[in-house]
């Protein structure tokens, strides 16, 4: 008779839990003879988790959105200088800023800093007259299918934290990406691609990592896939010389076997979510090149984004962005880095790099509402423009410095979102005359994820998973769903 006390406790925990009826059945819905099953029925039948796992089904109300495609511009677009026009800040250009100006932490930017004027000119534009950059010449055609937000803010002033916060609810590492929860809550429309996929340009990784598409504690099944634009899509999905289809799928079988059977000795639901990453992956190897492929688009939509094929670039990102959600994807992210606009050199400052990022994406960004649109994909796809936090009414001047730039300013940046049931043509909210502060309907970052999450027909403090001994949301305890962004 074995000696249940000289077993970790961990592995006796596996075992009773292996043992349980609730985790039997939990364990059969997930095998390969009901997945062969549920695919001979309805391939989306296992898409959503069910009430077994703590969740309820989902959506919780009608949806307005299918999917998101959200461009993350990281290292944050200067507000003061795109869509946050204040003459105030030219009429006392050089003088010293006041106090209210300031945050109450910053990165770099000291004391009696002064005051930066905007170097580009503003117009008014679309029905509600809003004020819009020189810099933005594309993005004016489309003013009045977004909905402008001017009064985001958040509690954190560094890159990395003020990213994960924006993407995952928390500011450290370890907490499932919105992608992951929206793959695990949702599903995907396609059984052949991933629910979540992530797109980087501006030649690295955000500031985040991977920690920014990371699944946290949610199986590892629903983390961001990044894919390429340019070379193979995704890391080896060719089989190398000497394999061919048949053989990979007889060595993906044997795998699988052996996952099967340390399944079935420690009950480890992580080992079925390997499993399924096994076939998702064998799928992809057929699908994944297709959609990725951008060279099948006509040569009036590749010069509507300004996208080449083969290149690793913002506008075949935006353009393959359109593709990936046309094929069923649920989420997908893009990363374009290079808008740290500090002012230390010409490769931060507001008077070269600035509007290099602008030319690089302003098209892209505007050719794809343009053609969700007209394909009949804007109403059902969320789309979201942000950085990560706002930039300061001070030039940094750091080291004294003679370029012109901002410091990192958690206290108001300016968003747009459009598509999804998201109200066209508003200008939500505002800052005070400085741009240093909001002035009226202040929006936190967790106010934009409830609202993102209600377009897709989910009640945010509804959607939770079990992890450490308590429920966790993507929102924590915060959150408002803001009614005036919703058409």
């Amino acid at each position: 008779m074995t000696n249940h006390g000289d077993i970790p406790k961990s592995l006796q925990a596996a075992r009773i839990e292996a043992m349980t009826r609730r985790h039997f059945l939990g364990r059969t819905t997930c095998s390969f003879g009901a997945a062969a099953f549920a695919g001979l029925l309805n391939d989306g039948i296992m898409a959503a988790p069910t009430g077994s796992l703590g969740n309820p089904v989902l959506p919780h109300i009608p949806a307005t959105a299918k999917r998101v495609i959200y461009l993350h511009m990281a290292g944050s677009p200067p507000h003061l200088d795109l869509l946050d026009y204040k003459p105030l800040l030219n009429k006392h250009h050089g003088e010293t800023a006041p106090k209210d100006c300031y945050a109450d932490r910053s990165a770099f930017v000291g004391p009696n800093e002064k005051v930066l004027g905007t170097p580009y000119q503003f117009e008014r534009v679309g029905g509600n007259g809003a004020w819009v950059s020189e810099l933005l010449p594309h993005f004016k055609q489309i003013v009045d299918e977004t909905c402008i937000v001017r009064s985001m803010h958040t509690d954190q002033f560094n890159h990395a934290p003020a990213q994960l916060l924006l993407h995952t609810g928390h500011m450290l590492q370890g907490r499932p990406a919105m992608g992951s929860w929206l793959s695990w809550g949702l599903g995907s429309e396609n059984r052949d691609l991933p629910s979540f996929i992530v797109l980087v340009s501006g030649g690295k990784k955000p500031s985040s990592g991977t920690a920014a598409w990371s699944s946290g504690f949610l199986p590892t099944i629903h983390r961001g896939v990044q894919c390429r634009s340019g070379g193979d899509p995704v890391l080896a999905v060719s089989n190398p010389d000497g394999m061919n289809r048949e053989t990979r799928r007889h060595t993906i079988d044997a795998i699988n076997k052996l996952n099967h059977l340390q399944a079935d000795s420690f009950g480890d639901p992580e080992i079925l979510s390997r499993i399924e990453q096994y076939e998702l992956a064998f799928r992809m190897q057929t699908a994944v090149p297709d959609v990725m492929d951008i060279s099948t688009e006509s040569p009036e939509t590749l010069e509507l984004y300004g996208a080449n094929p083969g290149d690793s670039s913002f506008a075949n990102n935006c353009l393959l962005a359109r593709r990936l959600c046309e094929s069923g994807v649920r989420f997908v992210q893009l990363f374009d880095w290079g808008w740290d606009v500090h002012g230390t050199g010409p490769g931060d400052d507001l008077m070269t790099q600035l509007p290099s990022k602008c030319r690089a994406t302003d098209r892209p960004a505007t050719a794809l509402i343009l053609d969700l649109k007209r394909r009949g994909l804007l109403d059902e796809t969320l789309v979201v423009w942000s950085g990560e936090f706002g930039r300061t009414v001070m030039n940094e001047k750091r080291n004294g410095s003679t370029y012109l730039g901002r410091d990192h300013h958690p206290g108001c940046f300016t968003i747009w979102m459009a598509g999804g049931g998201i109200k066209p043509g508003a200008v939500i909210g505002s800052t005070d005359e400085w741009g240093a502060h909001v002035a009226e309907n202040p929006v936190s970052v967790y106010d934009l994820q409830a609202t993102i999450l209600h377009t897709l027909g989910i009640n945010h403090e509804q959607m939770t998973f079990r992890s450490q001994g308590r429920d966790f949301r993507l929102t924590d305890v915060h959150g408002t769903v803001r009614h005036e962004m919703l058409a």
